[in-house]
């Protein structure tokens, strides 16, 4: 059994309450519907359900009437909501008023659900930008305690015998452009603990650079080393090493010759590059040129789950975006 097939069956076994808030959107609400008829997601959408259930309709969508679905122009929980937002950023200036109208946005709405235990995650993104879904979750559900940098990891399944049987996973290939050495030995630990608690790996971290133990002097060869040192006392249990070359990260007979004595000794699975360029041409170079899938990204550092979707997605990336968000919900 793959790693696809194990998510679903995960899925299906202890279904999530995952919010989609684009829930107009053509392609979301195909997905819904699939998650709905193969029972992999208990699905919440948000809008009139009259409006909901006659688009369905027009595209010929049989299982969006099995959905929560929440209006918030006549259910009176938005009440709540409203409340629970004002409370939440009364301190940042927000009044009574301005809480009420952010409670229309679905993007606000989602992650008020979330917050308030009412979804166990979220997805979106289908027809907004990252920044659009990401500012309502930071602002709402906020980060993990002790991480303070969202970061993006791409569970890459190569046809290679790289990683874990050609299983990799790929960190930061999607948010944040430049992360510090604090950032970077936080996105490492958030890393080890995405492959080993969606993809049942143990983790091996290596910290990417165009040096290998001091191989090179630069600025940012040092931040990759200063990265390890923070991570290490951070996670002392963590396997890491840094700062690598990726051919001394996951070739063992590289790695006996570069770094002797590094505890991954090139077998490296979690790799945390020193910066977005690095992170996001580096997957699609895995992915384009060995024909990888590439599942993500997958949001990490967030105190409850919440994905970002392209908005060049397919149906199927919907799909398998909530199946790994219930998931993560897992834990």
């Amino acid at each position: 059994m793959d790693i696809l097939e194990k998510l679903f069956a995960r899925a299906k076994a202890n279904k999530k309450r995952i919010v989609l808030p684009e829930s107009f959107e053509e392609r979301t609400m195909r997905a819904a519907d699939i998650l709905l008829r193969d029972g992999l997601a208990e699905v919440v959408l948000i809008g009139s359900r009259d409006a909901l259930l006659a688009q369905a309709g027009e595209w010929g969508l049989e299982n969006i009437a099995k959905a929560t679905i929440f209006d918030p122009a006549t259910d009176p929980k938005r009440e709540v909501y409203v409340e629970l937002l004002y409370e939440l950023r009364k301190n940042k200036g927000m009044t009574i008023e301005e809480a009420n109208k952010k409670v229309d946005d679905p993007l606000y709405l989602a992650a008020l659900m979330v917050k308030n235990g009412d979804a166990d995650g979220e997805v979106a993104g289908a027809q907004n930008a990252t920044s659009n879904v990401l500012r309502p979750a930071l602002q709402i559900i906020k980060m993990k305690k002790g991480i303070s940098v969202v970061s993006g990891a791409f569970l890459m399944i190569t046809p290679t015998h790289y990683g874990d049987d050609g299983m990799l996973l790929f960190a930061d290939c999607a948010v944040t452009p430049n992360p510090d050495a604090k950032q970077l030995a936080e996105i490492a630990i958030v890393s080890a603990a995405t492959a080993q608690g969606l993809a049942g790996m143990m983790p091996r971290v290596a910290m990417l650079s165009f040096s290998t133990h001091g191989s090179a002097k630069n600025e940012s060869a040092d931040k990759m080393i200063e990265a390890t040192r923070i991570a290490r006392e951070l996670a002392p249990e963590l396997v890491i090493d840094g700062e690598l070359q990726l051919d001394a990260a996951i070739v063992p007979k590289v790695a006996a010759q570069k770094a002797p004595n590094s505890p991954l000794r090139g077998t490296a699975n979690v790799l945390v590059f020193p910066n977005l360029d690095a992170g996001n041409i580096g997957y699609k170079l895995t992915q384009r040129m060995s024909g990888a899938v590439a599942l993500g990204p997958i949001l990490q550092g967030m105190a409850a789950p919440v994905n970002d979707l392209s908005r060049g997605c397919s149906v199927e990336d919907i799909v398998k975006m909530v199946v790994i968000t219930s998931d993560q919900a897992r834990h």
